[in-house]
């Protein structure tokens, strides 16, 4: 079994999407072990984001991520990462694939609704930034 992080952006927490997010990720068959909603500092989504900080976005994307509320969520499964980043879609929603969230709920190539971790090492690192070892162990059945 893998784990990866899924966020739902502030565009989705704003519009009452965070359950029709978390239905595709269920439907997909991932198990949803750990999740709550916070809001972001400027400074905490530079933190998050600091892979991109040399990218023309970054700011643009640390100041939308620090916007509003988001809600974290651990999901697991088999493949979780590719799986959770197929049912995503692609980044910018007018290339993503039908059926997915981000052509479905997504608004533009930032305002895409969610984030998913991209490899195992990122999704370990972005686990470790939103969830303590207690609050994943909370998460097992």
């Amino acid at each position: 079994m893998e784990r990866t992080l899924a966020l739902v952006k502030p565009d989705g927490v704003a519009r009452n999407l965070i359950g029709e997010v978390l239905r595709f990720f269920e439907q997909a068959g991932l198990r949803i072990v750990a999740m709550k909603m916070l809001r972001l500092s400027k400074k905490e989504a530079q933190e998050f984001y600091n892979v991109h900080r040399d990218k023309p976005f970054y700011d643009s994307l640390t100041d939308y991520m620090s916007s509003g509320p988001i809600v974290a969520l651990v999901l697991e499964g088999e493949n979780a990462i590719s799986r959770c980043r197929e049912i995503m879609g692609a980044t910018n929603p007018a290339e993503a694939a039908e059926g997915t969230i981000r052509k479905s709920l997504g608004l533009d190539k930032e305002k895409n609704t969610v984030h998913g971790s991209d490899s195992p090492e990122s999704a370990a690192r972005e686990i470790a930034f939103f969830f303590s070892e207690r609050e994943l162990l909370a998460g097992q059945r």
